[in-house]
């Protein structure tokens, strides 16, 4: 009788974990498909803004005998739906970039943590709306490799303490790694990471590697290797690159992502 009732408490308790997770699931889903409407909805302003400002230009350009204050009046028009623009394009890059990684913001007392952490570290940068952390990758590893430095793999591991902790472990984790455009030049270099996609997919692994050493369950990370396509800031000219695109980001998600 004893044996009965402990099979049925265990099952109780399975069912228990299986809905829990089928209500995360659909609750996520839920948030999604309200953040592609959301989406939608402001690609259609976009569009009309953008339509406004076709119009108001095309009066500019033909206002040759209106007066000064008319031209001022129509420009600062122009300049606002501009301004309009820019602010719709990053509201929808912006949700965009939320629904690709399940970014939210996080709960206080961790996004507490990490900007704490963040702080007086030149090498990382923490976005609480996204929930990523973000490490340059020429303080990260050496040119063309994906070793890891001394000094920042003692900052990975601060950062394992943090997303080991009671508000952190409720989160799995995405490691993105990326570079600028500058081939791979050096044939040994080459040899070990024949394209960008390459040498970005290895350093995420090198973070990842860090990050198990450092006890964060294997089943919690996934990574990513964007290669030279996913840029914050343009390259310079001429395969020139740009730091700002040589990096390595860290995204905490919610459970299951």
């Amino acid at each position: 009788m004893r044996t009965v009732k402990l099979s049925m408490l265990f099952l109780m308790c399975a069912l228990v974990i299986v809905m829990s997770g089928c209500a995360s699931e659909e609750n996520l889903r839920i948030q999604n498909e309200t953040q592609q409407r959301r989406i939608t909805d402001l690609e259609s302003d976009l569009q009309s803004t953008r339509l406004k400002l076709e119009q108001l230009q095309r009066g500019l350009d033909t206002s040759d005998g209106r007066c000064k204050i008319e031209l001022d009046a129509l420009q600062q028009k122009v300049a606002a739906l501009n301004d309009d623009i820019e602010k719709k394009k990053s509201l929808i890059a912006s949700m965009r970039q939320r629904m690709l990684y399940g970014g939210a913001a996080l709960p206080v007392e961790l996004s507490t943590m990490l900007e704490d952490f963040a702080k007086g570290q030149e090498m990382v940068s923490y976005d609480p709306n996204q929930g990523v952390v973000k490490f340059k990758s020429d303080l990260l590893f050496e040119s063309g490799s994906d070793n890891v430095e001394a000094t920042a793999a003692k900052s990975i591991g601060t950062l394992c303490a943090i997303l080991n902790s009671e508000q952190g472990r409720k989160f799995d984790i995405i490691i993105a790694g990326h570079t600028d455009d500058l081939r791979i030049s050096k044939p040994a270099t080459r040899e070990r990471h024949p394209t960008n996609w390459h040498l970005s997919a290895h350093r995420a692994i090198s973070v990842l590697d860090i990050m198990t050493n450092n006890q964060i369950a294997p089943e919690r990370i996934s990574v990513r290797g964007f290669g030279e396509f996913r840029p914050v800031a343009p390259n310079q000219p001429n395969k020139k690159g740009n730091p700002q695109n040589r990096r390595v980001e860290i995204y905490i998600v919610p459970q299951g992502m």
